[in-house]
């Protein structure tokens, strides 16, 4: 038993501590932490503004040819307040600080870094990259090189920060299917003793129980085309006809491609060879002869600095819808590969209230986290209430560099 009675800045400190150890699928991303609210505090709704770098195409010839910079930013809004609240009594502020940690501590911060987690795999229906089939655990080497592949195609860098984010199930079918790959006796004892993967295909693996799931559309089965001669450059919608009269065709995060538009290389502007994939990111319902509007991302650019298609939609171009299960409406997890710069967590100080027992707060910009702790006193029962108090916000920077992995 401490001698010394713990305080609120060693309470904070320690929820900082383990926040930093519980992440899963936020340990592997973009974190950032804006100390411009160091002093005063932020507030929901307060915005993190996310440069991307320039993108240049290369001029044959002597000749100059000077191009328009176009500088693109992605708003991060902190638009998460989450707490977590419970009491202790001044006995237990006489406990060590691992063992006040292990009754109070832990618990709280395990349930916010879940909800962080939850939050952030959320930014699938973002992601238009995909491989596997709806509703079926992935179970082979070929679909994570095939994910892998996606990051290739679209120049995620190969240094080192790339993670898989798996459910429970399909992390369990990959330890089984990959066992038997030749491997250093230390990376076989964890699989059979964690039953966990750790490192292969460029990335490391990680099991998340948060991965999100969603319901496909229903659309197997038609023969939906491109009802549109005025595709163009900027466009994130196109009318379809063919589809099943007064459906749900596309739910959002559903998956398409559009025959003869190919994905290319951001970097060489050449097509990868592999039809571009588009995600549905409004609800599309046709409605009584058929007809609809899909709403897509990302927004079609044939040319220039930002192109990302070989040719613009030709008019009764086939839709092709990523599910190839016999039925419509399947629930799939959505397994995830990543880059680290392909989604941000921002997090910023939270204001500390007067009037109170005690508060503090804690932050580590290297890790981009932040925790405030507010604690009142109950006279009447000899209890300290307290929450325990984060700020945060998601966004997809570059959601080419992820690729879902359908479960």
């Amino acid at each position: 038993m401490s001698n010394t009675l713990l305080n609120i800045s060693m309470i904070t400190r320690e929820s900082l501590r383990i926040l930093k150890n519980e992440l899963g699928f936020a340990k592997g991303v973009n974190r950032q932490y804006d100390d411009q609210f160091a002093q005063n505090g932020a507030k929901i709704g307060s915005v993190i503004n996310i440069r991307k770098p320039v993108r240049f195409t290369v001029t044959d010839g002597a000749a100059l040819n000077i191009q328009d910079v176009t500088d693109q930013s992605v708003p991060l809004t902190l638009s998460n307040q989450k707490h977590v609240a419970f009491q202790f009594t001044s006995k237990d502020l006489a406990l060590s600080i691992d063992e006040f940690s292990k009754r109070y501590i832990q618990p709280a911060v395990v349930a916010l870094a879940n909800k962080i987690d939850y939050d952030g795999l959320g930014l699938y229906s973002s992601v238009w990259n995909s491989v596997g089939v709806p509703g079926t655990t992935p179970n082979t080497a070929l679909l994570m090189l095939q994910a892998m592949q996606k990051l290739d195609e679209n120049a995620a860098p190969m240094d080192g920060e790339r993670s898989i984010c798996l459910n429970p199930a399909a992390q369990a079918s990959m330890v089984d299917a990959l066992k038997g790959l030749f491997q250093s006796s230390e990376k076989i004892k964890e699989q059979y003793e964690k039953g966990r993967m750790g490192e292969a295909f460029g990335a490391t693996f990680k099991m998340d129980q948060n991965v999100q799931s969603f319901t496909t559309g229903d659309n197997y089965g038609d023969t939906i085309l491109v009802n549109d001669t005025g595709a163009a450059d900027g466009d994130t919608d196109l009318v379809l006809d063919g589809c099943e009269a007064s459906a749900v065709v596309f739910n959002v995060g559903d998956v398409f491609t559009i025959a003869g538009v190919y994905a290319v290389n951001p970097q060489s502007r050449q097509s990868t060879g592999s039809l571009m994939q588009f995600v549905v990111t409004q609800t599309t319902t046709a409605d009584g002869s058929g007809n609809a509007t899909v709403t897509y991302s990302p927004a079609l650019q044939s040319t220039g600095q930002y192109q990302n298609i070989s040719a613009l939609p030709a008019d009764d171009a086939a839709i092709t819808p990523v599910q190839s299960a016999s039925t419509d409406g399947v629930v799939t997890p959505q397994n995830m590969a990543y880059h680290r710069d392909a989604f941000v967590l921002g997090m910023a100080d939270l204001p500390l209230p007067g009037g109170v027992d005690k508060a503090a707060r804690a932050s580590d910009p290297d890790a981009g986290l932040s925790v405030r702790i507010v604690r009142a006193y109950d006279i009447n029962n000899d209890v300290f209430p307290c929450r325990l108090d984060i700020l945060y916000g998601w966004a997809a920077v570059y959601p080419e560099l992820a690729c879902r992995i359908f479960g």
